[in-house]
């Protein structure tokens, strides 16, 4: 891949705006293990708020997310790569915006009673799935 192809895709991969309109990849890799990202993005719309016991958790997958999106920047900046494996590099650079995106949106507060019920009621769905994907 040539220099400026490169910056390309390096360019395309760090704009903010780079998961707007953007297709969903199903999946993403975050070292060996697959992240059903679409899945865990309609699952995090379904919950507003971390329980306070899966905190950890979310904490340590976003920390796993960054480093893994950083690991990718770096091989994509400077590995000896074609330009397909590049476009596939981008396209799972993306996927883990969106799904950090996703977590980061969870920091907002549910009020009210019905929203403490409906927390409740999610908390359960919501240990098993982030347990699922850290598996």
């Amino acid at each position: 891949m040539n220099a400026a192809d490169r910056r390309d895709l390096l360019e395309r991969a760090n704009r903010q705006s780079a998961t707007i309109g953007q297709e969903l990849p199903e999946t993403i890799t975050v070292g060996d293990d697959d992240l059903p990202l679409e899945e865990f993005l309609i699952e995090t719309r379904k919950v507003e708020g971390i329980p306070d016991d899966a905190k950890p958790l979310v904490r340590e997958t976003e920390r796993e997310l960054a480093a893994e999106r950083k690991r990718l920047v770096e091989r994509l900046e400077s590995a000896p790569i074609d330009r397909e494996e590049g476009e596939e590099l981008v396209e799972t650079i993306v996927g883990i915006d969106r799904a950090r995106n996703a977590l980061k949106s969870l920091q907002r507060e549910r009020f009210g009673a019905e929203a403490r019920s409906a927390a409740l009621d999610d908390h359960e769905r919501w240990l098993e799935f982030v347990d699922a994907i850290r598996r």
